[in-house]
């Protein structure tokens, strides 16, 4: 017989819906593997006292998520709970607010076990937080599982969750996905409020699933997605829910692909090379046209980018006296945002919207563009951080991760999805994205991938 963890986050809530089983029953059973099982650095901190009172309070509710447990990432504002920023310096902050994440996770009737791993600030592709255990993949503990939202992808993978929230700038969503053998979906720009700190003037960042099937990653979609009054620009609304677009037939679609690297010039491992090979042949099969084309950011936009990411990172203030606390790549960016004048980001911002521009105008014609989504397998833990040389610490990210931060600078919706395994049972993802605002035809042509070559059976040791 199945356990709960086995079931789909669907699933779950279907059995509390159902009356078979209690959501206060869920969260303990949840509870009991995360404080027994957390051998892959998923939680920063775990709420038992809280998720039990909101269980055993919990209203009824009709919405195909509510009652199942999930978490929140370390970097949304939690009100009454620590929130660190995956810093030292915050070690102790608890927020008197929460952000839009978190009230809609609430309001959809989902209950929180704690708080989820990620690095300093979230700047990091990798999870490895000072004083804390990494973020590891339970594929194989030894190596990393991505980041930033490592913490998430390791719950969700190593079942001690069945849906997480993760947020993505330049791949945090789906860079983890693919360590852990997941679905990780980064929506539209604007497709998810900000509220209440409207912290990201450029627009990289997004708040996102991650989930073992498409069809979760699009229940968590629906709970999160939404304008906020206060919001500065929003993405147009669905035409329905997003978890209806999976069950629609996509139709025959032109898919774009290319797998030259954006962002580094580096040998794209051999696995990741089958990977989007066997994709595309996928593609085809299912009777969709994929066509090969050029690159469609040009290098131009590394430094606009770096220039952007420097600042973002410059504007995670700490008090000077807690600066030492700060990890040595945290600083590094920093004090190259902190030499950026005024005028110079905002130059940036506008190049890098123009490019962004002409690739989203080069990409118009296609429906969906497919590329790996790493240059390489899950790596050791330890493999990309380097405290002595910040410098070389990012430049191993960005050959780890060429292509991720392209959807970030156009908006595009992008999913990874774990349709590739090495011999030695490690998880490899590709990456479908859209035009800006059509995730339900990626959702639509992700729940059609996965019906003709599933994953979901697929379980981590010591599951």
């Amino acid at each position: 017989m199945a356990e709960l963890h086995d079931l789909t986050a669907l699933e779950q809530g279907a059995l509390v819906r159902a009356g078979e089983v209690s959501a206060l029953e869920l969260t303990e059973h949840y509870l009991d593997r995360a404080a027994r099982l957390d051998d892959v650095g998923a939680f920063v901190t775990l709420t038992p006292d809280l998720a039990r009172e909101r269980a055993r309070s919990l209203p009824p509710g009709d919405g195909p998520l509510h009652g199942v447990p999930t978490a929140i990432k370390d970097l949304n504002l939690t009100a009454g709970v620590r929130t660190t920023f995956g810093s030292a310096a915050f070690a102790e902050f608890v927020p008197d607010v929460s952000d839009g994440v978190t009230l809609s996770i609430e309001a959809a009737g989902l209950v929180s076990i704690g708080k989820t791993s990620t690095p300093e600030f979230g700047s990091p592709c990798y999870t490895e937080p000072e004083g804390r255990p990494p973020a590891v993949t339970p594929w194989d503990r030894t190596r990393m599982a991505g980041g930033s939202s490592g913490g998430a992808a390791a719950a969700v993978a190593a079942g001690l969750v069945p849906v997480a929230q993760g947020s993505d700038g330049g791949g945090s969503i789906r860079i983890p996905a693919s360590c852990c053998g997941l679905v990780g979906l980064k929506p539209s720009r604007g497709r998810i409020s900000g509220f209440p700190m409207y912290g990201d003037p450029v627009g990289l960042a997004t708040s996102g699933s991650i989930a073992r099937t498409v069809r979760d990653a699009a229940a968590l979609l629906d709970v999160l997605a939404g304008r906020r009054p206060g919001d500065p620009s929003w993405a147009p609304p669905p035409s329905s829910t997003f978890l209806s677009a999976c069950d629609r037939d996509p139709g025959r679609l032109r898919v774009a692909r290319f797998i030259t690297p954006v962002i580094a010039d580096i040998a794209v491992d051999p696995e990741c090379v089958q990977a989007y090979d066997d994709a595309s042949r996928l593609l085809e099969s299912l009777g969709h046209e994929v066509v090969d084309v050029p690159v469609p950011l040009p290098r131009d936009s590394v430094p606009l980018f770096e220039t952007c990411w420097a600042v973002l990172t410059a504007l995670s203030v700490v008090p000077p006296e807690q600066e030492p606390l700060l990890r040595p790549l945290t600083r590094w960016l920093s004090a190259r945002g902190n030499a950026v004048s005024g005028p110079e980001f905002g130059l940036a911002i506008g190049a890098i919207r123009r490019l962004a521009a002409q690739a989203l105008t080069a990409l118009a014609p296609y429906d969906a563009v497919l590329t790996p989504t790493l240059a390489t397998p899950p790596l050791p833990v330890g493999a990309l951080r380097n405290d002595d040389e910040p410098e070389a610490d990012f430049e191993a990210q960005k050959a780890f991760t060429p292509w991720t931060s392209a959807w970030n600078v156009t908006g595009m919706p992008a999913v990874s999805l774990p349709l590739h395994w090495t011999a030695e049972g490690l998880p490899v993802g590709v990456m479908l994205a859209a035009r800006p605002a059509e995730e339900e035809l990626l959702l639509s042509l992700s729940a059609q991938v996965e019906a003709a070559a599933p994953w979901s059976h697929r379980r981590p040791p010591r599951w």
